[in-house]
């Protein structure tokens, strides 16, 4: 199943400042904006252009302003706000109508991600998404107008609020995408697998970050190859999260399948530090269970420092893949970006938010299933269906 790049880049959409006829202008809301801080991955991308593979993209957009929830000495923002001739808002309805009292600009990127905020008892980071969603809702209500909207990473930590996002797009009919770089960074190989195709398990593998943002990566990117299924998707049933020897318990039992963690290693290319066995590792395992009877799982390892993944097609043996992060230069970024500007310009995403609006729900039961040592919550509020690309948005090639 592997793609050509020629072939892939062909697919992708041309996006090229020279190429639209009026440049678009946009809106960009971050919590805090340092180097290597999502804020600084994203903008700083619409600000002076991206590559993906060895193509240069050059600003699709005009940023015309900036907001930031937090500043700090490290603060890169306001200095390249500065330097690009953008705005600095004091509030989200500045940045978005310009001081003109009504919506002015025709795309809004929100990157909640990094600065001073609170977790709770769960290890779920409170970052205020759907404060700062629900103030760009505002003026789209008083202006009787909107314009599509990315949102970083999982919509809330609260599975409440993340529904309230989703429904608010309905509602006043504006493009949402979100979600991580991880699911459409560089496969090495490029894996995907074929729509509707019949799968009987799949694992995705990442690091030891196991708070809700480091468990998030790694559950996206299980979730961008399973939506692939026969059937499409239906929703989540059950989660359940395991921990050290549990998980390894709960392979014996056949709740999990090992072999595909064999699978997935196998595509490692750092090498780790560690000499020890996975069973040597502390670990976290999440359960999915999906409404349609679908098993699949999300494992946290210390040792790991890459995103992998392994599915079990009917009939063949494992398949795995790398979602490689460029270390470098965070180039993981470039391709969301450009899903961004897809969107913006065309007011389609490349990807259903409810991919996004899944994981969010399943997340933040996992979380809380970590809270009471292990138990399984159902999940029957996540029946969410949808159907997965004709093809996975990712970037062509092996990537910096």
């Amino acid at each position: 199943m592997r793609m050509r790049r020629r072939e892939f880049t062909a697919a992708l959409p041309v996006v090229a400042a020279a190429q639209i006829p009026s440049r678009k202008r946009i809106a960009c809301l971050s919590s805090t904006y340092h180097v290597r801080s999502h804020s600084d991955n994203f903008v700083t991308r619409f600000l002076e252009g991206y590559w993906v593979g060895d193509k240069y993209y050059e600003p699709p957009f005009k940023v015309e302003s900036l907001w930031m929830d937090q500043r700090h000495d490290a603060d890169i923002g306001a200095r390249l706000a500065h330097a690009h001739g953008v705005r600095v808002a004091k509030s989200i309805e500045e940045a978005l109508t310009l001081g003109t009292g009504a919506l002015a600009v025709d795309g809004v990127v929100l990157v909640c991600e990094h600065g001073n905020y609170p977790h709770n008892e769960k290890q779920q980071q409170l970052y205020p998404r759907y404060e700062f969603f629900e103030q760009v809702v505002k003026v789209f209500r008083a202006s009787n107008r909107t314009c599509p909207v990315f949102v970083d990473k999982h919509l809330s930590y609260d599975w409440k609020k993340a529904r309230q996002m989703r429904d608010g797009a309905r509602e006043l009919r504006f493009p949402l995408m979100a979600g991580s770089s991880v699911p459409v960074t560089f496969r090495r190989p490029e894996y995907d697998p074929p729509r509707n195709v019949e799968l009987e398990s799949a694992l995705s593998v990442g690091g030891g970050w196991v708070a809700d943002g480091g468990i998030f990566h790694i559950l996206e990117t299980l979730q961008a190859f399973v939506e692939r299924r026969k059937g499409g998707e239906t929703g989540v049933r059950a989660v359940r999260m395991l921990k050290n020897q549990e998980v390894w318990k709960a392979a014996a039992q056949g709740l999990w399948r090992r072999n595909l963690l064999d699978a997935a290693l196998s595509r490692q290319q750092k090498s780790s530090k560690s000499s020890k066995r996975p069973e040597e590792m502390r670990a976290m395992l999440g359960l999915v269970e999906y409404r349609d009877g679908f098993r699949a799982a999300v494992l946290a390892l210390s040792e790991v420092s890459e995103y992998l993944v392994a599915v079990k097609p009917k009939n063949q043996p494992p398949q795995a893949t790398l979602c490689y992060i460029p270390i470098e230069n965070s180039n993981n970024f470039s391709m969301l970006v450009h899903g961004i500007t897809q969107m913006i310009l065309t007011g389609a995403p490349p990807y259903p938010v409810e991919r996004t609006l899944l994981v969010s729900g399943a997340l933040a039961g996992l979380m809380e299933s970590g809270f009471r040592n292990g138990d399984r919550i159902e999940t029957p509020e996540l029946r969410i269906s949808y159907q997965a690309p004709a093809r996975s948005w990712f970037a062509p090639g092996d990537g910096s």
